[in-house]
């Protein structure tokens, strides 16, 4: 686990939340921009899970392996899902299901920080 990619990742996708939101409100779909921003968002995602796998790899903490790893993968898989569903949708409910995935994506990583902390102390 990387802390600070952590942390600006929880701050990135509470502001995703936030821009899909406004598309929301404006009752209009998802444009170029967002869906970039998002993308940027995952390619943090996968550079953390990469980390936390090697971390995970090279530690002698007793870390439960198979929930980390799975809310490692878990990250990775949400938000792809979440921008398809958007571009089929293209309804304020598929931009809804964006506010959703940005939203569980901070739960995610902070569940992840504190299995890694709390089991590892």
């Amino acid at each position: 686990m990387i802390d600070s990619l952590a942390t600006a990742l929880i701050i990135a996708t509470l502001v995703g939340a936030v821009w899909a939101l406004v598309h929301v409100l404006r009752d209009r779909p998802p444009n170029r921009p967002l869906y970039g921003a998002l993308a940027v968002i995952e390619v943090a995602l996968l550079v953390q899970t990469v980390a936390g796998i090697i971390n995970f790899a090279n530690t002698d903490r007793p870390v439960d392996g198979p929930e980390f790893i799975a809310y490692l993968v878990g990250i990775l898989v949400i938000l792809p899902i979440a921008v398809l569903w958007s571009m089929t949708e293209r309804t304020r409910w598929g931009t809804g299901v964006l506010i959703v995935a940005c939203l569980a994506l901070p739960v995610m990583i902070v569940r992840m920080q504190q299995i890694w902390e709390l089991r590892g102390a």
